[in-house]
């Protein structure tokens, strides 16, 4: 009966059926689904965070305005994201607890420190751009709450890309030392952002039954060619570097090669040795435990309504 089940199910994901919250689907799928989504949440939230180190710093008001609206931003795509894991059965409570035991991870990207006012045009133009090349595809992904959430969430990705490489623009277009300042933060973001595709296509461990499954269109490897290609291309408007001395274009492929991926700090930075990772996390925990008045408040505003309502009712 399961076997029957599971063939049904998946001749459903082959005719591009979109998978509903109350269909029947197999719990590794479920499974799959709940690690994918909560993980995109959390690095959300925890995104805010080397970004938000700079609205009181920004340059100037204009500056400051759309720094600000972008930290709301990824504070809206975590919510989307974490309502769309719960309809799989999942608590946010139990997401948070995942999230800050250590269980659930968030993209390695976010454990990097930023350094310089340089480093919110790199994220906008490197991290998000990573992010658009990853998450468009995921507007098409079989499950129906986490398709409909994408969507919302690009059409913003892509108003962050564009503030981030106009910000690159500016400083490549001013003084020698605003020029080193766009030049130094392209050189430390450009290899973590590399890695936010996650690993080799051959060291990934669910990449071949989440293609079948069409969680994911595109593999780690596809994904992060196409993202070179394109940086390749728009580091020449800024006419600034990028730090790989073998990018090329090789006529016989049709794409850049690019040097090798130094895996190992990928790995570290996973297992929690980062730079930022103790900082970010620690960060996020006291942002909850500051919260729990919040909580406490809330729930007892909605007990008392909901005690009132039943009285007006009795």
């Amino acid at each position: 009966m399961e076997k029957d089940m599971e063939q049904m199910f998946q001749e459903r994901i082959d005719k591009e059926i979109r998978i509903e919250p109350k269909d029947w689907m197999p719990e590794k799928y479920r499974q799959t689904l709940i690690r994918q989504i909560s993980q995109h949440a959390h690095s959300e939230i925890i995104g805010m965070l080397p970004e938000g180190n700079w609205i009181t710093r920004a340059p100037n008001l204009r500056r400051k305005a759309i720094l600000l609206a972008k930290v709301q931003d990824e504070a809206g795509h975590g919510l989307y994201l974490y309502s769309a894991a719960e309809t799989l059965g999942i608590s946010r409570d139990e997401m948070y607890e995942q999230l800050h035991s250590g269980k659930a991870k968030y993209s390695s990207i976010f454990n990097y420190p930023t350094l310089s006012w340089a480093d919110m045009g790199a994220i906008g133009w490197l991290v998000d751009g990573a992010a658009i090349m990853n998450q468009v595809p995921l507007c098409r992904t079989s499950y129906g709450p986490y398709a409909r959430a994408m969507v919302r969430v690009c059409k913003e990705e892509s108003f962050h890309q564009r503030q981030g490489f106009e910000i690159l623009l500016t400083l490549s277009r001013g003084t020698e030392a605003q020029r080193r300042m766009a030049q130094d933060a392209i050189n430390r973001w450009w290899w973590p952002s590399i890695m936010m595709f996650g690993p080799k296509d051959d060291e990934s461990p669910n990449t071949i039954q989440s293609m079948k499954w069409k969680i994911k269109r595109f593999t780690n490897d596809e994904l992060r060619q196409k993202f070179v290609d394109i940086c390749a291309e728009q580091i020449k408007i800024l006419n600034l570097t990028i730090p790989d001395p073998d990018l090329k274009w090789n006529e016989t492929t049709g794409h850049y090669d690019f040097g090798p991926i130094n895996w190992d700090e990928f790995w570290q930075v996973i297992a929690g040795n980062g730079p930022c990772n103790k900082q970010r996390l620690d960060a996020r925990k006291k942002a909850w435990e500051d919260g729990a008045w919040v909580r406490e408040a809330a729930s007892a505003h909605a007990r008392k309504r909901a005690e009132r309502l039943a009285q007006k009712r009795a």
